[in-house]
């Protein structure tokens, strides 16, 4: 396969940046999350880093032409020739089609986007779970328990449920989720660009499938 390049969707809690950085360290490309991205292009001063700055220092949403132009420099440098992992963008389809267009100047394309499946039942599982200490030391009362419950094995601090990781707040991240990223899985879906993985097992087993899923793709395009 001469470029390998992914996008991750799924919903909060599907385990994409779990993922996405397993996937970087093992294939040797970067991992771009779209936070991460906006942050370097400030931290680096390029004009679009300059313009982003404006919108954050206000308190406002990038738009979508500052993002798409951020991300595009990153696809556009030496380390994205091989291809890259795109985590958090595009969030709706004209973001998607956004990208298409920039890829296609840039002659390439997307080779597949990978969807983690995970039911809103398992979501809400895994970040209704979570307890964080003032000092942000993070436990999950069934996946990684403190040794004296509620309280922070590390610095001794009560334990809490922040505001983000309660159920009515998860299930709200939810309906934007469905609302806005989902239509995502249609878009890609009737491009045959769509691969669906169960996210439901562990995170080696999460892992391990995408694999499959990659190499497969890979003798398909050598067949």
């Amino acid at each position: 396969m001469s470029e390998l390049n992914l996008i991750l969707l799924g919903p909060p809690g599907s385990g994409k940046g779990t993922q996405g950085e397993r996937l970087q360290a093992d294939l040797e490309l970067p991992y771009y999350a779209t936070g991460n991205i906006l942050r370097a292009a400030v931290r680096e001063q390029t004009e679009l880093g300059k313009q982003a700055k404006e919108y954050m220092d206000r308190g406002d949403l990038v738009p979508d032409e500052v993002i798409i132009g951020v991300i595009a420099e990153r696809l556009g440098t030496h380390e994205a020739e091989d291809g890259f992992i795109l985590d958090g963008f595009p969030r709706t389809v004209g973001q998607a089609e956004a990208l298409a267009e920039r890829m296609r100047a840039l002659g390439r394309r997307i080779t597949a986007a990978l969807l983690i499946d995970v039911s809103d039942e398992e979501v809400i599982r895994r970040l209704g779970g979570r307890r964080t200490c003032p000092n942000g030391h993070v436990f999950h009362i069934e996946f990684d328990p403190p040794e004296k419950e509620g309280v922070c094995d590390v610095c001794g601090e009560q334990l809490i449920v922040r505001d983000d990781d309660k159920p009515e707040v998860i299930r709200h991240r939810l309906e934007q989720y469905r609302e806005k990223t989902e239509p995502l899985v249609g878009y890609y879906d009737e491009r045959g660009l769509l691969e669906r993985v169960d996210g439901t097992g562990s995170p080696d087993d999460v892992y391990e499938s995408i694999r499959a899923l990659l190499a497969t793709l890979r003798m398909e395009e050598e067949a």
